[in-house]
């Protein structure tokens, strides 16, 4: 496979390189969409884009290039993006978010944790992960996903990182520990600024198997972060409401 050149990779966005990264490690345009908490159409703009870029037809080998580019094999220790948590080292652990230092022998990452901080705009994304869903419930859980979603974030407010972790699913605490999420949420929440008001903004359910997930969106103001927009997917485990994923833009 021909290298594109470097001009052809700096081209690239990180919007575009962060899809790019969800690609390679299997998902299609609606499971990258349902992870960011983005349109199928934003997604399909994304990779078109990408694809024109690189002079490839298929998002897949656009896909491969970025991630042959960013191997450690290719770069050593040097970091791509701007956030160097993300590291990996096979085809499936491609990084959301950039190679970061190379790192050998971990083990296989199901889920990413993404930080990106540019233009002003901070966001925490925790991409689900691509083994199977637990069983979807027998029942509808007693609360509303919205209740669900807000109580998660209030707990994220009062920097209750155990707690709020207790929240995510199965999946997604299997692969990544307490401590992970403490770390990163700590360099996220804190520079917010207290809670000043939040309110539902929309509610959206997304056709995923098993049995779907709910989006919710809320508008949050913060004291110093001012306005952001938080998105937190969810989906039902054993019987009551899990966190798959979660953004403040």
């Amino acid at each position: 496979m021909t290298m594109p050149s470097k001009a052809a990779l700096d081209a690239l966005t990180e919007k575009e390189k962060q899809t790019l990264r969800l690609i390679v490690r299997g998902h299609d345009a609606k499971s990258v969409a349902v992870t960011l908490g983005l349109s199928v159409h934003t997604i399909n703009e994304r990779l078109r884009d990408a694809r024109r870029k690189l002079a490839v037809s298929s998002s897949r080998e656009a896909a491969r290039l970025l991630l042959d580019a960013e191997t450690p094999e290719n770069l050593g220790d040097t970091r791509i993006g701007d956030d160097g948590h993300a590291a990996a080292n096979d085809v499936e652990q491609a990084p959301v978010d950039g190679a970061g230092t190379a790192r050998r022998r971990l083990p296989l990452l199901i889920g990413v944790m993404l930080m990106t901080f540019a233009l002003g705009l901070l966001a925490l994304a925790l991409v689900p992960g691509t083994t199977q869903a637990p069983p979807a419930a027998t029942t509808a859980p007693a609360t509303p996903a919205p209740d669900a979603a807000r109580a998660f974030l209030e707990l994220v407010d009062a920097g209750r990182w155990d707690a709020s972790y207790a929240r995510f699913g199965a999946a997604f605490r299997k692969i990544n520990s307490e401590q992970v999420w403490s770390e990163v949420s700590q360099r996220v929440r804190p520079p917010l600024g207290a809670l000043v008001s939040r309110t539902v903004l929309s509610r959206e359910t997304i056709p995923v198997p098993p049995a779907g997930v709910e989006m919710i969106k809320f508008r949050t103001r913060f004291t110093v972060g001012g306005d952001k927009v938080e998105t937190v997917t969810l989906n039902q485990e054993g019987g009551d409401w899990k966190v798959v994923g979660v953004t403040i833009e």
